[in-house]
């Protein structure tokens, strides 16, 4: 059963920012995005619910330090990346 990444205008500009910062990431991203739309439960993603004022969103990995956060709408097969970062920067 795939997933489909729904890439908001605002989310593409924070990762283009992200990517530009951080070249070396970009087999991961790309790597961590396919997985994703494949399977988010796969057990490298680390898919996990966030608390607190981000009690809505779930995150995902990228590598120990770098996160994506998400809004996963699983009912509909959809998931929308809201953030991507380091720990600090998506929390």
């Amino acid at each position: 059963m795939a997933y489909q990444l729904i890439l908001t205008e605002s989310y593409t500009r924070l990762a283009f920012r992200f990517l530009k910062r951080h070249p070396e990431l970009k087999r991961q991203y790309a790597k961590t995005l396919a997985l994703l739309e494949a399977n988010p439960h796969h057990p490298s993603l680390r898919l996990h619910a966030l608390a607190g004022k981000h009690q809505d969103l779930h995150s995902v990995s990228i590598n120990l330090s770098y996160r994506i956060t998400l809004e996963l709408l699983i009912q509909g097969q959809r998931i929308t990346p809201v953030n991507v970062g380091d720990h600090d920067a998506v929390y």
